[in-house]
């Protein structure tokens, strides 16, 4: 089957380019060269201009991390190149003329005869901005992240939203992938999120928001959140220490250290965080069981759940340019998280006349300890210095964890008098996975300007749950098999494509294609039932953008996306909150696939504005419903609804009121529409008008000190069965600024207003809930900056990124 796939890619590659060839403009060629230091090294920081004959300038570009450069696009005539590093001008070439495409050569920078001092005046970046076909959060420059975790920030993030259970939206759409500096995380849902919280924020430097993915990205998820660590961009050895600690109902505490060293050939760089908290979650559950439209009972419940995160997270790695065309690189990756949960659970229960008649109590003690690790070997060779290059990486990872759960209940009548024997419930879970992957791409610009690229993909992944429980209640151990499992899935995914971008006058055009053929098998060995499945689809993307003049441009952007069932959420176990509610996962999930519109209009490169729309079919949803066996019980588990219809309209807004006071306002309109039957209960285009708005303001207060408020304001949502209540919280941050160093000090959630409430409704059961966490915090932070110069080592996005998003969460 790769065969096949290779062959394919190979075929569009040629078909594209004889194309692409047969329109060459024959006025039009490329002038491209290599600066390096006077010690031999890529000169990483230079900035290249060409000027045309009449002295004016032509283009600017910014070498690439080998010191390569290249100016498309440029009319025959006569030219010269200027240097300049740190804006200081460094060189000026002879002019020289070009009818065809001109190789200028590699330019060697003359050592600097003086130490040149100057005054450097730098504008902050804004908190939110934009760039072509992304949104990009700055969370350095958010005084109210400080000592918040990654996960809190995100949180916040404008048109993000985070259930109950941890799951993630984007716009009003789920199934969102969410990497770390291009590398999807190994987790969803809440063991995503406990991920993310031991990630301290002081280590990130962006997020971006990509809710249209060309083809080069894998085709999983409707949108991309990608969260890329912060970077020395010095040069020698160097690096960046920053401690936070913050209060709330609980601690937490966040420290980090990271380091890089660069000399002529090898860049190696590493960094280590640990963090520990306390964190909380109150849940309390009014739930109502009806039969044909008569009240039958219910349920009031008050669930207290806490946990003490330890979180190690060790990055190293190494870089080697070999020769101007051969660069080596090696990542390594390592995650252990341990954390014990403790919870305790009152449930009254209430009879068909709404009167109490026992309470019963489950006490959970619980241990986990997971881990992952992995490594990356990738290898970039660069064929011209036109940016024709093949990039190949292969990836290796393994996720594992040992959770042992114990629930303790007992039984009370009215008057707290024990009328049954306590059950004691024990359960042993042992997850293992391993994921292989290797990629492949190339990448070539014709002599018509026209940029192709071309990859190929293979991975395969193995996953090996082991669920035992025990009934404990005599004091033996008795296996009890209608709550146990084991679970082996495995799953190959083959896939190629190939893009073509052109810009035309003032038109810019790109146009992608991918295929990708899956190959899945899952068998539950307690009951012998097994399933296999294999499709292939195709994933077009195209965009098209047109500039009128500097003040308007307006961009319009299509893709076709596939969300596949993570493995958490295929995994058949039963995760128990008390005897009256489980989680279990679905093997019999389809994976929901999503067409996506989306119409940009561009201001002065200031105000942006989104109209978007997106048909989401098979759409995976979380449901709280009867059990099919009691109805009695609940189950959370995932569905598959008909359809998902979103229609949005998203603003991006900075204003500057006075040169002191500056802002970012971004305001996102939706309405969400959901079809589908699931618990005897059909939905039929249910939805609503949503409206979310998030506001920020910086104050500049003089002598390095400034200050924020920032503001959320989320309307009411409908999705799919659950009607989510209004919220809104503010918060509140001051921040001291030195040469080396920054002190920062942040109230978060200032009046304990980021409460989640909702109601779902079924056709014989209703719930109300409301969650309560550890929001409202008050953080201080420091981060020391050491060392000098100014170069980076290359960012690596793996061959394994689409799988890692579902991997971690089928060990549990």
């Amino acid at each position: 089957m790769i065969r096949l796939f290779y062959s394919l890619a190979l075929m569009l590659v040629s078909v594209i380019a004889s194309v692409a060839f047969g329109q060459t403009q024959e006025d039009k060629i490329a002038i491209s060269g290599r600066v390096v230091s006077p010690q031999q090294t890529p000169a990483t920081d230079a900035i290249v201009t060409l000027i045309a004959g009449d002295g004016k300038i032509a283009k600017t570009e910014a070498v690439d991390e080998n010191g390569n450069f290249t100016f498309s696009n440029i009319a025959k005539g006569q030219y010269n190149i200027q240097i300049s590093v740190n804006g200081i001008p460094r060189f000026t070439g002879d002019a020289f003329t070009a009818n065809e495409n001109f190789v200028v050569g590699t330019t060697i920078l003359p050592t600097p005869t003086t130490e040149l001092s100057a005054v450097v005046v730098t504008k902050a970046k804004p908190y939110i901005e934009r760039q072509q076909g992304k949104i990009i959060l700055n969370v350095e420059s958010s005084i109210g992240a400080t000592g918040a975790s990654a996960f809190e920030v995100l949180e916040k993030a404008p048109s993000v939203n985070v259930d109950q259970n941890d799951n993630i939206s984007l716009r009003g759409k789920g199934g969102v992938i969410v990497q770390i500096d291009g590398k999807n995380t190994p987790l969803s849902g809440s063991n995503l999120a406990n991920y993310l919280r031991g990630i301290p924020s002081s280590s990130v430097d962006k997020i971006e928001f990509i809710t249209n993915p060309g083809a080069k990205y894998d085709a999983a998820g409707s949108a991309i959140i990608n969260i890329k660590m912060k970077k020395d961009k010095r040069k020698g050895t160097n690096g960046t220490v920053t401690s936070s600690y913050s209060q709330g109902k609980y601690p937490r505490l966040n420290n980090s250290l990271s380091l890089n060293h660069r000399n002529k050939n090898v860049n190696v760089f590493g960094s280590y965080s640990f963090a520990y908290s306390e964190w909380f979650n109150d849940l309390n559950l009014d739930r109502r069981f009806f039969e044909d439209g008569n009240f039958t009972g219910r349920y009031d419940q008050i669930n207290s759940l806490k946990m003490n995160f330890r979180n190690h997270i060790g990055r190293a790695g190494a870089d080697w340019t070999v020769n101007k065309k051969h660069t080596l690189g090696i990542i390594a990756n390592a995650v252990s998280n341990n954390f014990n949960p403790t919870g305790r659970n009152f449930s009254d229960v209430y009879d068909e006349n709404d009167l109490r008649e026992q309470r019963f109590i489950t006490w959970n003690r619980s241990r986990d300890k997971w881990h992952n690790a992995s490594v990356n070997l990738n290898h970039k060779y660069t064929i011209d210095t036109l940016g024709t290059d093949i990039i190949t990486d292969f990836d290796y990872a393994n996720y594992g964890n040992v959770t042992k759960q114990n629930f303790q209940t007992k039984y009370f009548d009215n008057n707290n008098v024990e009328f049954l024997p306590q059950y004691l419930l024990r359960g042993d879970l042992d997850g293992n996975l391993n994921i292989f992957a290797l990629k492949s791409d190339f990448v070539k610009t014709l002599s018509n300007k026209i940029k192709l690229e071309s990859g190929v993909k293979s991975s395969y992944v193995k996953a090996d749950n082991d669920l035992q429980f025990f009934d404990v209640s005599s004091g033996t151990p008795i296996f009890d098999p209608t709550k146990s499992n084991h679970f082996i899935y495995t799953e190959n995914i083959n896939a190629a494509y190939v893009n073509a971008s052109k810009d035309i006058g003032n038109w810019g055009f790109y146009l992608g294609f991918r295929v990708e053929n899956t190959n899945i098998t899952g068998e539950q060995l307690v009951d012998g039932t097994s399933f296999d499945d294999s499709y292939t689809q195709l994933f077009p993307s195209v965009f098209t953008s047109y500039k009128f003049n500097d003040n308007h441009s307006l961009e319009f952007n299509y893709s076709r996306r596939i969300t596949r069932p993570s493995y958490e959420q295929l995994n058949p176990f039963k995760f128990f909150l008390d005897q009256t509610t489980y989680k279990e996962g679905n093997p019999y999930l389809k994976p929901q696939t999503t067409h996506s519109i989306e119409v940009t209009h561009v201001f002065k490169q200031k105000i942006y504005s989104t109209l978007s729309f997106s048909r989401t079919t098979d759409n995976i949803t979380e449901v709280i419903a009867p059990s099919d066996d009691d109805p009695m019980i609940t189950v959370q588990t995932d569905k598959n609804l008909n359809t998902a219809d979103i229609v949005g309209l998203f603003i991006i807004t900075p204003l500057d009121f006075t040169p002191w006071w500056n802002t970012n306002y971004s305001f996102n309109f939706y309405y969400g529409s959901y079809s589908g039957t699931v618990a005897n209960t059909t939905l039929d285009d249910r939805g609503n008008f949503n409206f979310n708005c998030n506001l920020v303001n910086n104050f500049k207060l003089g002598n390095g000190y400034s200050a924020e408020v920032t503001g959320n304001y989320r309307g009411r949502e409908i999705y799919a069965f659950m009607d989510v209540d209004p919220i809104w919280f503010l918060n509140l941050g001051v921040q001291k600024k030195w040469k080396q160093s920054t002190l920062k000090l942040a109230a978060n959630d200032v009046f304990w207003t980021n409460r989640t409430t909702a109601d779902s409704e079924f056709t014989n059961y209703t719930e109300r809930f409301k969650v309560s966490r550890n929001t409202r915090v008050i953080a201080v932070s420091y981060t020391y900056n050491f060392g000098q110069g100014n170069n980076q080592p290359r960012r690596r996005t793996g061959g394994a990124d689409d799988i890692k998003q579902r991997a971690g969460s089928a060990n549990g």
